[in-house]
């Protein structure tokens, strides 16, 4: 299991980490900062599943007018390491 550690922009978090198995199955996912219950929910429903499905599933999720969201900053942070 490889873990990782992402550094989000323009959203309340500051921190997302984050491990992928050698199935690319994303685990343990913990965001720092911003809406605690709501982040911890994207956790607990991404548990075991496709790395690559939750960020084809999560791009281009916005919050209000910033462009991008967290869940949009985690598909990203997906991304950089698949």
């Amino acid at each position: 299991m490889n873990h990782h550690t992402y550094s989000p922009s323009g959203v309340c978090s500051v921190k997302i980490d984050f491990d992928i198995d050698d199935e690319k199955k994303l685990h343990n996912v913990v965001f720092t900062g911003g809406c605690n219950g709501n982040l911890k929910a994207i956790g607990r429903l991404v548990e075991g599943k496709d790395a690559s499905e939750i960020a084809s599933i999560l791009k281009g999720n916005i919050c209000g007018n910033r462009g991008t969201s967290c869940a949009d900053q985690f598909s990203k942070a997906i991304e950089s390491v698949m």
